[in-house]
Protein backbone atom coordinates (compact mmCIF):
# COMPACT_ATOMS: atom_id res chain seq x y z
CA UNK A 1 0.00 0.00 0.00
CA UNK A 2 1.45 3.41 -1.03
CA UNK A 3 2.21 6.28 1.52
CA UNK A 4 0.55 9.48 0.53
CA UNK A 5 3.32 13.05 1.08
CA UNK A 6 2.88 14.38 3.88
CA UNK A 7 1.84 17.93 4.14
CA UNK A 8 3.12 20.93 6.25
CA UNK A 9 0.13 20.72 8.14
CA UNK A 10 0.95 16.84 8.74
CA UNK A 11 4.79 17.27 9.63
CA UNK A 12 3.68 19.92 12.05
CA UNK A 13 1.37 17.71 13.86
CA UNK A 14 4.40 15.46 14.18
CA UNK A 15 5.73 18.33 16.51
CA UNK A 16 5.01 18.48 20.02
CA UNK A 17 2.45 21.16 20.85
CA UNK A 18 4.49 23.34 22.77
CA UNK A 19 6.42 23.87 19.72
CA UNK A 20 3.61 24.72 17.41
CA UNK A 21 1.95 27.32 19.96
CA UNK A 22 5.64 28.60 20.06
CA UNK A 23 5.62 29.04 16.18
CA UNK A 24 2.28 30.11 16.31
CA UNK A 25 2.97 32.83 18.38
CA UNK A 26 5.72 34.13 17.06
CA UNK A 27 4.78 34.09 13.72
CA UNK A 28 1.58 35.86 14.28
CA UNK A 29 3.67 38.60 15.76
CA UNK A 30 5.79 39.21 13.26
CA UNK A 31 3.41 39.08 10.38
CA UNK A 32 0.92 41.16 12.45
CA UNK A 33 3.05 43.66 13.91
CA UNK A 34 6.84 43.77 13.08
CA UNK A 35 6.73 43.35 9.37
CA UNK A 36 4.42 46.17 8.70
CA UNK A 37 6.20 48.15 10.87
CA UNK A 38 9.80 47.15 9.74
CA UNK A 39 8.73 47.54 5.81
CA UNK A 40 9.62 50.33 3.48
CA UNK A 41 7.56 52.06 1.18
CA UNK A 42 6.94 50.51 -2.31
CA UNK A 43 9.60 51.69 -4.96
CA UNK A 44 10.47 49.29 -7.86
CA UNK A 45 11.92 46.30 -6.20
CA UNK A 46 9.62 43.14 -6.19
CA UNK A 47 10.76 42.23 -2.47
CA UNK A 48 8.51 45.49 -0.81
CA UNK A 49 5.61 44.36 -3.00
CA UNK A 50 5.95 40.89 -1.30
CA UNK A 51 6.34 42.20 1.99
CA UNK A 52 3.47 44.32 1.80
CA UNK A 53 1.01 41.50 0.58
CA UNK A 54 2.44 39.49 3.75
CA UNK A 55 1.73 42.38 6.25
CA UNK A 56 -2.07 42.36 5.48
CA UNK A 57 -4.21 40.96 8.86
CA UNK A 58 -5.37 38.22 6.55
CA UNK A 59 -1.87 36.34 6.47
CA UNK A 60 -1.54 36.40 10.41
CA UNK A 61 -4.47 35.02 11.18
CA UNK A 62 -4.19 32.42 8.58
CA UNK A 63 -0.80 31.61 10.21
CA UNK A 64 -2.05 31.63 13.55
CA UNK A 65 -4.99 29.47 12.60
CA UNK A 66 -2.72 26.55 10.95
CA UNK A 67 -0.24 26.49 14.12
CA UNK A 68 -3.35 26.39 16.44
CA UNK A 69 -5.06 23.08 14.64
CA UNK A 70 -1.53 21.90 14.28
CA UNK A 71 -1.42 22.15 18.12
CA UNK A 72 -4.93 20.40 18.58
CA UNK A 73 -3.46 17.71 16.42
CA UNK A 74 -0.95 17.11 17.91
CA UNK A 75 -2.38 16.89 21.38
CA UNK A 76 -4.87 14.26 20.19
CA UNK A 77 -2.02 12.43 18.53
CA UNK A 78 -0.43 12.33 21.75
CA UNK A 79 -3.25 11.34 23.44
CA UNK A 80 -4.14 8.24 20.69
CA UNK A 81 -0.35 7.56 21.26
CA UNK A 82 -0.46 7.09 25.03
CA UNK A 83 -4.22 5.18 24.58
CA UNK A 84 -2.36 2.79 21.94
CA UNK A 85 0.30 1.57 24.35
CA UNK A 86 -1.45 1.43 27.66
CA UNK A 87 -4.07 -0.58 26.28
CA UNK A 88 -2.04 -3.49 24.98
CA UNK A 89 -2.16 -6.52 26.76
CA UNK A 90 -1.16 -9.27 24.67
CA UNK A 91 0.80 -10.42 21.82
CA UNK A 92 -2.41 -10.95 19.65
CA UNK A 93 -3.67 -6.97 20.61
CA UNK A 94 0.47 -6.35 19.26
CA UNK A 95 -0.41 -8.34 16.15
CA UNK A 96 -4.22 -6.62 15.56
CA UNK A 97 -3.37 -2.78 15.96
CA UNK A 98 -2.82 -2.51 11.81
CA UNK A 99 0.82 -0.89 10.53
CA UNK A 100 0.28 2.71 10.97
CA UNK A 101 -0.91 2.48 14.59
CA UNK A 102 2.12 -0.03 15.43
CA UNK A 103 4.06 2.17 14.42
CA UNK A 104 2.88 4.67 16.80
CA UNK A 105 3.08 2.76 19.34
CA UNK A 106 6.79 1.62 19.04
CA UNK A 107 7.34 5.26 19.30
CA UNK A 108 5.87 5.89 22.31
CA UNK A 109 7.24 2.79 23.93
CA UNK A 110 11.16 4.02 23.28
CA UNK A 111 9.50 7.78 23.89
CA UNK A 112 8.89 6.55 27.19
CA UNK A 113 12.27 5.19 27.79
CA UNK A 114 14.22 8.85 27.33
CA UNK A 115 14.19 8.67 23.45
CA UNK A 116 13.33 11.52 21.33
CA UNK A 117 11.50 10.17 18.30
CA UNK A 118 10.98 10.79 14.66
CA UNK A 119 7.83 9.36 13.22
CA UNK A 120 9.34 9.35 9.72
CA UNK A 121 6.87 6.76 8.16
CA UNK A 122 3.38 8.32 8.84
CA UNK A 123 3.11 9.03 4.96
CA UNK A 124 5.81 9.86 3.55
CA UNK A 125 8.59 7.91 0.89
CA UNK A 126 10.58 6.82 4.22
CA UNK A 127 12.49 4.47 2.31
CA UNK A 128 12.29 1.78 4.87
CA UNK A 129 12.66 3.52 8.11
CA UNK A 130 9.88 4.24 10.09
CA UNK A 131 11.00 5.82 13.15
CA UNK A 132 14.58 7.75 13.96
CA UNK A 133 15.78 7.88 18.01
CA UNK A 134 17.91 9.92 19.61
CA UNK A 135 19.31 9.49 22.65
CA UNK A 136 22.85 10.53 24.30
CA UNK A 137 23.98 11.61 21.52
CA UNK A 138 23.45 8.72 19.10
CA UNK A 139 20.91 8.13 16.33
CA UNK A 140 18.83 4.39 15.93
CA UNK A 141 17.25 4.21 12.90
CA UNK A 142 14.28 1.53 13.19
CA UNK A 143 11.75 -0.45 10.98
CA UNK A 144 8.32 -1.82 12.32
CA UNK A 145 7.34 -5.18 10.95
CA UNK A 146 3.67 -5.53 11.97
CA UNK A 147 3.38 -8.90 10.63
CA UNK A 148 0.77 -11.62 12.56
CA UNK A 149 2.42 -14.67 11.41
CA UNK A 150 4.93 -14.95 9.07
CA UNK A 151 8.46 -14.21 10.25
CA UNK A 152 10.89 -11.41 9.50
CA UNK A 153 13.05 -12.30 6.63
CA UNK A 154 17.42 -11.68 6.04
CA UNK A 155 15.86 -9.66 3.13
CA UNK A 156 14.22 -7.11 5.63
CA UNK A 157 17.74 -7.15 8.22
CA UNK A 158 19.75 -7.04 5.00
CA UNK A 159 18.40 -3.85 4.23
CA UNK A 160 17.99 -2.18 7.13
CA UNK A 161 21.87 -2.76 7.79
CA UNK A 162 22.64 -1.33 4.39
CA UNK A 163 20.17 1.85 5.88
CA UNK A 164 22.29 2.21 8.80
CA UNK A 165 25.71 2.18 6.66
CA UNK A 166 23.93 4.63 4.04
CA UNK A 167 22.57 7.42 6.59
CA UNK A 168 25.31 6.93 8.53
CA UNK A 169 23.46 6.30 12.03
CA UNK A 170 25.25 4.75 15.29
CA UNK A 171 22.89 1.57 15.35
CA UNK A 172 19.60 0.45 13.58
CA UNK A 173 16.71 -1.84 15.10
CA UNK A 174 13.94 -4.06 13.26
CA UNK A 175 10.72 -4.18 15.47
CA UNK A 176 8.26 -7.12 14.91
CA UNK A 177 4.73 -8.20 16.52
CA UNK A 178 6.40 -11.85 15.41
CA UNK A 179 9.24 -13.08 15.11
CA UNK A 180 12.59 -13.51 12.83
CA UNK A 181 13.77 -16.19 10.98
CA UNK A 182 17.06 -18.46 12.15
CA UNK A 183 18.67 -16.42 9.51
CA UNK A 184 17.60 -13.28 10.20
CA UNK A 185 19.48 -13.67 13.64
CA UNK A 186 22.45 -15.22 12.28
CA UNK A 187 23.03 -12.24 10.01
CA UNK A 188 22.67 -9.34 12.91
CA UNK A 189 25.71 -11.18 15.24
CA UNK A 190 28.86 -8.71 15.60
CA UNK A 191 26.66 -5.97 13.58
CA UNK A 192 24.78 -2.66 15.15
CA UNK A 193 21.16 -3.98 14.77
CA UNK A 194 18.82 -4.95 16.92
CA UNK A 195 15.79 -7.54 16.46
CA UNK A 196 12.78 -7.03 18.58
CA UNK A 197 10.43 -10.03 18.52
CA UNK A 198 6.81 -9.58 19.50
CA UNK A 199 7.39 -10.87 22.74
CA UNK A 200 10.30 -8.90 23.89
CA UNK A 201 8.27 -5.68 22.54
CA UNK A 202 5.17 -6.83 25.06
CA UNK A 203 7.80 -6.89 27.98
CA UNK A 204 8.98 -3.43 27.36
CA UNK A 205 5.55 -1.95 26.92
CA UNK A 206 4.01 -3.73 29.87
CA UNK A 207 7.65 -1.77 31.88
CA UNK A 208 6.30 1.93 30.48
CA UNK A 209 2.99 1.47 30.63
CA UNK A 210 1.22 3.93 33.29
CA UNK A 211 -1.68 1.69 34.93
CA UNK A 212 -1.18 -1.97 35.16
CA UNK A 213 -2.89 -4.60 33.02
CA UNK A 214 -5.96 -6.49 35.07
CA UNK A 215 -7.32 -8.31 32.27
CA UNK A 216 -5.97 -12.04 31.37
CA UNK A 217 -3.38 -12.31 28.55
CA UNK A 218 -4.14 -12.30 24.74
CA UNK A 219 -3.13 -15.10 23.31
CA UNK A 220 -2.17 -16.58 19.20
CA UNK A 221 -3.39 -19.97 20.55
CA UNK A 222 -5.84 -21.28 22.03
CA UNK A 223 -4.94 -23.23 25.15
CA UNK A 224 -4.21 -26.70 25.08
CA UNK A 225 -6.21 -27.56 28.83
CA UNK A 226 -7.89 -25.91 31.21
CA UNK A 227 -5.20 -23.75 33.33
CA UNK A 228 -5.61 -23.99 37.23
CA UNK A 229 -5.80 -20.56 38.82
CA UNK A 230 -1.76 -20.58 39.20
CA UNK A 231 -1.11 -21.44 35.52
CA UNK A 232 -3.16 -18.67 34.62
CA UNK A 233 -1.40 -15.75 36.30
CA UNK A 234 2.09 -17.48 34.91
CA UNK A 235 3.07 -16.28 31.54
CA UNK A 236 6.08 -17.97 29.36
CA UNK A 237 9.50 -16.43 29.63
CA UNK A 238 9.42 -16.71 25.89
CA UNK A 239 6.57 -15.47 24.49
CA UNK A 240 4.48 -14.95 27.47
CA UNK A 241 1.39 -16.88 26.39
CA UNK A 242 -0.35 -18.28 29.12
CA UNK A 243 1.07 -21.45 31.11
CA UNK A 244 -1.07 -24.56 31.11
CA UNK A 245 -0.93 -27.29 33.60
CA UNK A 246 0.13 -30.70 31.79
CA UNK A 247 1.06 -33.98 33.38
CA UNK A 248 4.72 -35.31 32.83
CA UNK A 249 3.66 -39.31 30.61
CA UNK A 250 7.03 -41.24 32.30
CA UNK A 251 6.62 -39.45 36.18
CA UNK A 252 3.01 -38.44 36.07
CA UNK A 253 4.24 -35.28 37.63
CA UNK A 254 2.03 -31.94 36.98
CA UNK A 255 4.26 -29.16 35.41
CA UNK A 256 3.56 -25.56 33.96
CA UNK A 257 4.34 -25.79 30.17
CA UNK A 258 3.72 -23.22 27.29
CA UNK A 259 0.25 -22.88 25.93
CA UNK A 260 1.42 -22.68 22.82
CA UNK A 261 3.62 -25.80 22.40
CA UNK A 262 4.59 -27.22 20.07
CA UNK A 263 5.09 -24.29 18.39
CA UNK A 264 7.15 -22.64 21.22
CA UNK A 265 8.52 -24.89 23.90
CA UNK A 266 8.91 -22.51 27.00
Amino acid sequence: MGRRRNSLLDVMATWPWYINAAVGGLGFATLRWLLPAWRQPVTAPTGDILLQVLAQPVFAWAWLAICMLATLLSLAGAYKRRQLLDTRTGLESLATTGWRNFELLVGEAFRRQGYAVEETGLGGADGGIDLILRRNGKRTLVQCKQWRRQQVGVAVVREMYGLLAHHKADAAMVVSSGKFSRDAQAFVAGKPVALVPGAELLRMIREVQTRPITEPLERLEPTLATPTQAATAATCRKCAAPLVERKNRTTGELFLGCSRFPACRG
